[in-house]
């Protein structure tokens, strides 16, 4: 399974971010392989707009299954869930941990956003 884990930075020490959307860098992590890169995600980082949806449809492009993040809004969720991809919101910690408890079942997908559309960490 190919999981897609929202980081603040390109290794699997980063800090899981809290913003998918906006997140820095999207870990793509194998869960069969363990293999693992990461991708710059700069341009909807900096969008105006649409951050979400564009880096949803990024997310669906690489092939992902699911998403591991820290919160995720409506527009984002909704793009999300049409590509087929799982949404897991609430995770923390580093990439590394958040692959180990993703893959030891102890996160849950879950069947809503958590946050309203252009949500920013405060």
């Amino acid at each position: 399974m190919k999981l897609c884990i929202t980081a603040q930075g390109p290794t699997l020490d980063a800090a899981v971010d809290p913003r998918f959307g906006r997140a820095a860098t999207f870990v793509l992590f194998d869960t069969a392989t363990q293999e693992w890169h990461a991708v710059d995600n700069a341009p909807d980082l900096q969008a105006a707009a649409g951050a979400g949806v564009q880096s949803a449809q990024n997310v669906a492009n690489a092939g992902a299954e699911v998403v591991l993040t820290g919160h995720c809004g409506p527009k984002a969720f909704r793009a999300l869930s049409a590509a087929g991809i799982q949404v897991v919101t609430g995770v923390e910690g580093t990439v590394a941990e958040a692959a180990r408890r993703y893959m030891a079942g102890d996160l849950d997908p879950t069947d809503a956003p958590d946050v309203e559309g252009h949500w920013a960490q405060a």
